[in-house]
Protein backbone atom coordinates (compact mmCIF):
# COMPACT_ATOMS: atom_id res chain seq x y z
CA UNK A 1 0.00 0.00 0.00
CA UNK A 2 1.43 3.56 -1.01
CA UNK A 3 1.61 6.13 1.98
CA UNK A 4 -0.40 8.21 0.18
CA UNK A 5 -3.38 5.68 0.77
CA UNK A 6 -2.69 5.11 4.67
CA UNK A 7 -5.37 5.76 7.02
CA UNK A 8 -5.40 9.40 9.42
CA UNK A 9 -6.59 9.70 12.36
CA UNK A 10 -7.40 12.76 13.94
CA UNK A 11 -9.17 12.10 17.20
CA UNK A 12 -11.63 9.65 16.92
CA UNK A 13 -12.02 10.38 13.10
CA UNK A 14 -10.24 7.84 10.27
CA UNK A 15 -9.65 9.13 6.80
CA UNK A 16 -9.35 6.96 4.80
CA UNK A 17 -6.51 8.16 2.80
CA UNK A 18 -4.40 11.37 2.99
CA UNK A 19 -5.96 12.93 -0.27
CA UNK A 20 -8.11 15.99 1.11
CA UNK A 21 -10.53 17.91 -1.42
CA UNK A 22 -9.48 21.61 -0.89
CA UNK A 23 -12.54 23.89 -0.21
CA UNK A 24 -13.08 25.54 -3.96
CA UNK A 25 -15.93 27.78 -4.34
CA UNK A 26 -18.41 27.07 -6.76
CA UNK A 27 -20.42 30.44 -6.89
CA UNK A 28 -23.55 28.56 -7.92
CA UNK A 29 -26.14 29.67 -5.16
CA UNK A 30 -29.22 30.45 -7.68
CA UNK A 31 -31.16 32.54 -5.22
CA UNK A 32 -29.04 34.64 -3.47
CA UNK A 33 -29.61 32.97 -0.14
CA UNK A 34 -26.95 30.88 0.52
CA UNK A 35 -28.53 27.45 0.21
CA UNK A 36 -27.30 24.76 -1.81
CA UNK A 37 -27.96 23.67 -5.16
CA UNK A 38 -27.91 20.28 -6.99
CA UNK A 39 -24.66 21.83 -8.77
CA UNK A 40 -23.26 21.46 -5.08
CA UNK A 41 -24.31 18.48 -4.73
CA UNK A 42 -23.27 16.46 -7.58
CA UNK A 43 -19.67 18.45 -7.59
CA UNK A 44 -18.82 17.28 -4.25
CA UNK A 45 -20.67 13.87 -4.50
CA UNK A 46 -18.59 13.45 -7.20
CA UNK A 47 -15.41 13.53 -5.49
CA UNK A 48 -16.32 10.89 -3.02
CA UNK A 49 -16.77 8.11 -5.78
CA UNK A 50 -13.52 9.64 -6.99
CA UNK A 51 -11.72 8.60 -3.81
CA UNK A 52 -11.24 11.36 -1.80
CA UNK A 53 -10.56 10.80 1.50
CA UNK A 54 -11.99 14.00 2.68
CA UNK A 55 -14.19 16.14 0.94
CA UNK A 56 -14.30 19.63 2.16
CA UNK A 57 -17.08 21.82 1.22
CA UNK A 58 -16.04 25.61 0.02
CA UNK A 59 -15.77 28.66 2.14
CA UNK A 60 -19.03 28.82 3.44
CA UNK A 61 -20.42 32.19 4.86
CA UNK A 62 -21.11 32.27 8.67
CA UNK A 63 -23.16 35.81 8.05
CA UNK A 64 -24.91 37.30 5.40
CA UNK A 65 -22.45 39.76 5.28
CA UNK A 66 -19.35 37.30 5.04
CA UNK A 67 -20.40 35.76 1.57
CA UNK A 68 -17.27 37.01 -1.37
CA UNK A 69 -20.33 36.96 -3.90
CA UNK A 70 -23.91 36.93 -3.20
CA UNK A 71 -23.79 33.66 -4.93
CA UNK A 72 -21.59 31.90 -2.34
CA UNK A 73 -22.95 29.37 0.29
CA UNK A 74 -24.26 30.16 3.61
CA UNK A 75 -24.60 28.54 6.97
CA UNK A 76 -26.26 31.05 9.06
CA UNK A 77 -29.46 29.05 9.03
CA UNK A 78 -31.26 26.28 9.41
CA UNK A 79 -32.32 25.52 5.47
CA UNK A 80 -28.96 26.67 4.64
CA UNK A 81 -28.01 23.05 6.73
CA UNK A 82 -30.63 20.87 5.72
CA UNK A 83 -30.09 21.49 2.28
CA UNK A 84 -26.37 20.17 3.01
CA UNK A 85 -27.24 17.01 4.68
CA UNK A 86 -28.05 15.05 1.78
CA UNK A 87 -24.38 15.96 0.28
CA UNK A 88 -22.98 14.51 3.99
CA UNK A 89 -24.86 11.46 3.86
CA UNK A 90 -23.65 10.69 0.33
CA UNK A 91 -20.12 11.28 0.53
CA UNK A 92 -20.25 9.37 3.87
CA UNK A 93 -22.25 6.67 1.88
CA UNK A 94 -18.84 6.31 -0.43
CA UNK A 95 -16.49 5.61 2.59
CA UNK A 96 -15.46 9.64 2.29
CA UNK A 97 -15.41 12.06 5.33
CA UNK A 98 -17.06 15.13 4.68
CA UNK A 99 -16.12 18.31 5.84
CA UNK A 100 -16.84 22.36 5.78
CA UNK A 101 -15.03 25.30 5.89
CA UNK A 102 -16.38 28.45 7.89
CA UNK A 103 -15.53 31.94 6.47
CA UNK A 104 -16.10 35.20 6.79
CA UNK A 105 -15.08 37.56 3.61
CA UNK A 106 -14.13 40.39 5.89
CA UNK A 107 -12.96 43.59 3.35
CA UNK A 108 -13.20 41.25 0.29
CA UNK A 109 -17.06 40.81 0.42
CA UNK A 110 -19.65 41.94 -1.51
CA UNK A 111 -18.29 41.56 -5.35
CA UNK A 112 -19.56 39.72 -8.60
CA UNK A 113 -18.10 36.40 -9.72
CA UNK A 114 -14.91 35.62 -10.76
CA UNK A 115 -16.19 34.97 -14.51
CA UNK A 116 -18.12 38.77 -14.11
CA UNK A 117 -15.33 40.88 -13.58
CA UNK A 118 -14.96 40.14 -9.47
CA UNK A 119 -15.77 43.67 -9.61
CA UNK A 120 -17.38 45.42 -5.96
CA UNK A 121 -21.12 45.82 -5.36
CA UNK A 122 -22.47 48.59 -4.04
CA UNK A 123 -25.42 48.22 -1.83
CA UNK A 124 -27.79 49.16 -4.95
CA UNK A 125 -26.15 46.92 -6.80
CA UNK A 126 -26.73 43.55 -4.99
CA UNK A 127 -24.28 44.23 -2.46
CA UNK A 128 -23.82 44.20 1.21
CA UNK A 129 -21.97 46.10 4.26
CA UNK A 130 -18.36 45.15 4.60
CA UNK A 131 -16.74 45.08 7.86
CA UNK A 132 -13.33 44.38 8.83
CA UNK A 133 -10.11 45.29 11.18
CA UNK A 134 -9.98 49.23 9.65
CA UNK A 135 -11.90 50.60 7.35
CA UNK A 136 -9.88 50.66 4.39
CA UNK A 137 -11.37 48.83 1.73
CA UNK A 138 -9.91 46.50 -0.77
CA UNK A 139 -7.93 47.99 -3.08
CA UNK A 140 -10.13 47.83 -6.49
CA UNK A 141 -9.53 49.96 -9.77
CA UNK A 142 -13.70 50.83 -9.09
CA UNK A 143 -14.97 52.15 -6.21
CA UNK A 144 -15.61 49.63 -3.48
CA UNK A 145 -18.32 49.43 -1.03
CA UNK A 146 -17.80 50.92 2.30
CA UNK A 147 -16.21 49.53 4.96
CA UNK A 148 -16.51 49.02 8.16
CA UNK A 149 -13.91 49.66 10.57
CA UNK A 150 -15.42 46.66 13.25
CA UNK A 151 -16.12 47.27 16.64
CA UNK A 152 -16.62 45.22 20.09
CA UNK A 153 -19.98 44.03 19.09
CA UNK A 154 -18.95 42.96 15.27
CA UNK A 155 -16.28 41.24 16.96
CA UNK A 156 -18.57 39.62 19.45
CA UNK A 157 -20.80 38.84 16.98
CA UNK A 158 -18.93 37.20 13.89
CA UNK A 159 -17.24 34.97 17.14
CA UNK A 160 -20.53 33.78 17.79
CA UNK A 161 -21.81 33.50 13.92
CA UNK A 162 -18.97 30.76 13.82
CA UNK A 163 -20.17 29.03 17.07
CA UNK A 164 -24.06 29.08 15.50
CA UNK A 165 -22.45 28.01 12.05
CA UNK A 166 -20.56 24.77 13.52
CA UNK A 167 -23.32 23.85 15.47
CA UNK A 168 -25.35 23.94 12.18
CA UNK A 169 -22.99 22.14 10.29
CA UNK A 170 -22.32 19.21 12.97
CA UNK A 171 -26.40 19.11 12.76
CA UNK A 172 -25.97 18.89 8.68
CA UNK A 173 -23.85 15.58 9.57
CA UNK A 174 -20.32 16.68 9.03
CA UNK A 175 -16.86 15.47 10.60
CA UNK A 176 -14.63 18.27 9.74
CA UNK A 177 -15.01 21.64 10.60
CA UNK A 178 -11.99 24.14 9.05
CA UNK A 179 -11.74 27.90 10.30
CA UNK A 180 -11.00 30.15 7.48
CA UNK A 181 -7.95 32.09 8.46
CA UNK A 182 -6.50 32.72 4.73
CA UNK A 183 -6.16 34.53 1.92
CA UNK A 184 -6.59 37.84 2.95
CA UNK A 185 -9.82 37.02 4.42
CA UNK A 186 -11.66 38.69 7.56
CA UNK A 187 -9.40 36.11 10.16
CA UNK A 188 -6.68 36.52 8.06
CA UNK A 189 -7.20 40.80 7.71
CA UNK A 190 -6.83 40.88 11.71
CA UNK A 191 -3.01 38.28 11.58
CA UNK A 192 -1.51 40.67 9.11
CA UNK A 193 0.30 43.59 9.82
CA UNK A 194 -0.59 44.76 6.02
CA UNK A 195 -4.08 45.06 7.33
CA UNK A 196 -4.20 45.57 10.98
CA UNK A 197 -3.51 48.97 12.67
CA UNK A 198 -5.47 48.47 15.11
CA UNK A 199 -4.60 49.77 18.64
CA UNK A 200 -7.09 47.78 20.75
CA UNK A 201 -6.60 44.10 21.87
CA UNK A 202 -7.38 42.88 19.01
CA UNK A 203 -4.24 44.71 17.38
CA UNK A 204 -0.33 45.61 17.61
CA UNK A 205 1.64 42.18 19.07
CA UNK A 206 1.10 38.79 17.74
CA UNK A 207 -0.88 37.78 20.79
CA UNK A 208 -3.76 40.98 20.16
CA UNK A 209 -3.59 40.16 15.86
CA UNK A 210 -3.68 36.42 16.88
CA UNK A 211 -6.56 36.64 19.19
CA UNK A 212 -9.74 36.71 17.04
CA UNK A 213 -8.87 33.26 15.40
CA UNK A 214 -7.60 31.81 18.70
CA UNK A 215 -11.41 33.04 20.05
CA UNK A 216 -13.29 31.87 16.96
CA UNK A 217 -10.90 28.36 16.81
CA UNK A 218 -12.18 28.06 20.73
CA UNK A 219 -15.80 28.80 19.98
CA UNK A 220 -15.97 26.08 16.89
CA UNK A 221 -14.27 23.45 19.30
CA UNK A 222 -16.59 24.09 22.43
CA UNK A 223 -19.60 22.98 20.17
CA UNK A 224 -17.83 20.39 17.99
CA UNK A 225 -17.76 16.81 19.58
CA UNK A 226 -14.38 15.96 20.97
CA UNK A 227 -14.15 12.72 18.38
CA UNK A 228 -13.77 15.23 15.77
CA UNK A 229 -11.62 17.03 14.47
CA UNK A 230 -11.01 20.89 14.20
CA UNK A 231 -8.85 22.53 10.80
CA UNK A 232 -7.72 25.98 10.63
CA UNK A 233 -6.24 26.86 7.17
CA UNK A 234 -4.13 29.44 7.54
CA UNK A 235 -1.98 31.91 4.95
CA UNK A 236 2.07 30.80 5.71
CA UNK A 237 3.07 33.95 4.45
CA UNK A 238 1.92 37.20 2.66
CA UNK A 239 4.59 36.81 0.63
CA UNK A 240 6.12 40.56 1.38
CA UNK A 241 9.92 40.85 2.69
CA UNK A 242 9.80 44.34 1.90
CA UNK A 243 7.15 44.93 5.06
CA UNK A 244 5.68 44.17 7.83
CA UNK A 245 3.69 41.47 6.89
CA UNK A 246 2.73 37.86 8.00
CA UNK A 247 5.20 35.30 8.45
CA UNK A 248 5.91 31.59 8.12
CA UNK A 249 7.97 32.11 11.41
CA UNK A 250 4.67 33.46 12.90
CA UNK A 251 2.56 30.59 10.91
CA UNK A 252 4.18 27.83 13.07
CA UNK A 253 4.23 29.85 16.17
CA UNK A 254 0.46 30.33 15.73
CA UNK A 255 0.07 27.28 15.33
CA UNK A 256 0.99 25.56 18.22
CA UNK A 257 -2.07 28.64 19.71
CA UNK A 258 -4.35 27.17 17.59
CA UNK A 259 -3.91 23.61 18.85
CA UNK A 260 -4.36 25.11 22.26
CA UNK A 261 -7.56 26.24 21.54
CA UNK A 262 -8.25 23.13 19.44
CA UNK A 263 -7.43 22.87 16.36
CA UNK A 264 -5.85 19.31 15.43
CA UNK A 265 -4.45 20.18 11.79
CA UNK A 266 -2.81 23.41 10.18
CA UNK A 267 -3.43 23.29 6.28
CA UNK A 268 -1.40 25.74 4.84
CA UNK A 269 -1.68 27.68 2.12
CA UNK A 270 -0.71 31.15 1.11
CA UNK A 271 -0.87 34.87 0.21
CA UNK A 272 -3.98 37.13 -0.79
CA UNK A 273 -4.08 39.65 2.08
CA UNK A 274 -3.42 42.33 -1.05
CA UNK A 275 -3.78 42.57 -4.96
CA UNK A 276 0.30 41.44 -5.05
CA UNK A 277 0.32 39.30 -2.35
CA UNK A 278 1.56 36.05 -4.12
CA UNK A 279 4.53 34.14 -4.85
CA UNK A 280 7.14 35.66 -8.02
CA UNK A 281 6.65 31.83 -9.34
CA UNK A 282 3.87 29.37 -9.12
CA UNK A 283 4.79 25.86 -9.29
CA UNK A 284 4.65 22.09 -8.12
CA UNK A 285 4.64 22.00 -4.43
CA UNK A 286 4.84 26.22 -4.09
CA UNK A 287 3.60 26.04 -0.99
CA UNK A 288 4.77 23.07 0.69
CA UNK A 289 7.82 24.52 2.32
CA UNK A 290 5.71 26.40 3.97
CA UNK A 291 3.67 23.47 5.39
CA UNK A 292 6.97 21.57 6.25
CA UNK A 293 8.38 24.73 8.05
CA UNK A 294 5.25 24.87 10.46
CA UNK A 295 5.30 20.79 10.88
CA UNK A 296 8.59 21.10 11.59
CA UNK A 297 9.00 23.96 14.16
CA UNK A 298 5.80 24.01 15.85
CA UNK A 299 6.33 22.85 19.29
CA UNK A 300 2.95 20.87 19.65
CA UNK A 301 1.97 17.68 17.71
CA UNK A 302 -0.38 19.57 15.29
CA UNK A 303 -0.75 17.56 11.77
CA UNK A 304 -0.39 19.47 8.89
CA UNK A 305 -1.76 19.84 5.61
CA UNK A 306 -0.02 20.86 2.20
CA UNK A 307 -2.15 22.94 -0.80
CA UNK A 308 -0.50 24.02 -4.10
CA UNK A 309 0.53 22.77 -7.38
CA UNK A 310 -0.48 18.61 -6.58
CA UNK A 311 -0.98 17.29 -10.29
CA UNK A 312 0.25 13.84 -10.16
CA UNK A 313 0.15 10.74 -7.41
CA UNK A 314 3.85 10.55 -7.13
CA UNK A 315 3.80 14.35 -5.76
CA UNK A 316 1.33 13.20 -3.42
CA UNK A 317 3.28 9.82 -2.27
CA UNK A 318 6.53 11.36 -1.84
CA UNK A 319 4.94 14.38 0.62
CA UNK A 320 3.21 11.46 2.95
CA UNK A 321 6.19 9.07 2.65
CA UNK A 322 9.23 11.72 3.29
CA UNK A 323 7.01 12.98 6.33
CA UNK A 324 6.64 16.57 4.77
CA UNK A 325 3.14 17.05 5.62
CA UNK A 326 -0.15 14.70 6.77
CA UNK A 327 -2.39 15.42 4.50
CA UNK A 328 -2.20 16.31 0.99
CA UNK A 329 -4.95 19.26 -0.58
CA UNK A 330 -5.83 18.72 -3.87
CA UNK A 331 -7.70 21.75 -5.57
CA UNK A 332 -7.70 21.92 -9.23
CA UNK A 333 -6.74 18.70 -10.29
CA UNK A 334 -9.44 17.50 -8.52
CA UNK A 335 -11.60 19.98 -10.50
CA UNK A 336 -10.28 18.42 -13.94
CA UNK A 337 -10.49 15.04 -12.79
CA UNK A 338 -12.87 14.53 -10.44
CA UNK A 339 -11.41 10.34 -10.17
CA UNK A 340 -8.40 11.54 -9.29
CA UNK A 341 -8.49 9.48 -5.91
CA UNK A 342 -9.13 6.17 -8.03
CA UNK A 343 -6.79 7.18 -10.51
CA UNK A 344 -3.68 8.01 -8.46
CA UNK A 345 -4.61 4.27 -6.46
CA UNK A 346 -3.83 2.70 -9.56
CA UNK A 347 -0.93 4.08 -10.49
CA UNK A 348 0.81 4.01 -7.34
CA UNK A 349 -0.43 0.63 -6.83
CA UNK A 350 -2.91 0.80 -4.29
CA UNK A 351 -5.77 -0.01 -5.85
CA UNK A 352 -8.19 -2.25 -4.02
CA UNK A 353 -11.83 -3.35 -4.79
CA UNK A 354 -13.20 -1.45 -1.67
CA UNK A 355 -11.79 1.74 -3.28
CA UNK A 356 -14.00 1.22 -6.25
CA UNK A 357 -17.78 1.70 -6.08
CA UNK A 358 -19.94 -1.55 -7.21
CA UNK A 359 -21.76 0.42 -9.81
CA UNK A 360 -18.09 1.17 -11.05
CA UNK A 361 -16.14 -2.29 -10.79
CA UNK A 362 -16.67 -2.88 -14.31
CA UNK A 363 -14.74 -0.14 -15.15
CA UNK A 364 -12.28 -0.95 -13.14
CA UNK A 365 -12.16 -4.58 -13.33
CA UNK A 366 -8.49 -4.96 -15.59
CA UNK A 367 -6.78 -3.18 -13.26
CA UNK A 368 -7.51 -4.90 -9.39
Amino acid sequence: MADLFDSLTLRETELPNRLMVSPMCQYSVDDRDGVATPWHHVHLGSRAVGGAGLVMVEATAVEARGRITPEDLGLWNDEQADALERTTEFIKSQGSVPGIQLAHAGRKASKSRPWEGSEPLQPDEGGYEVVAPSDKPWPYEKEAPPTKKMDEDDIAGVIESFRDAAERALNAGFEVAEVHGAHGYLLHEFLSPVTNDRDDEYGGSFENRARLIREVTEAVRDVWPDDKPVFVRLSGTDWFDDRDSWTVEQSARLADVLHEAGADLIDVSSGGIAPDSYPDQVGPNYQLALAEHVRENAESDVRVGTVGGVTTPEQGEAIVANERADLVIVGREFLRDPYFGLHAADELGALEDEMVPNQYLRGFNERL
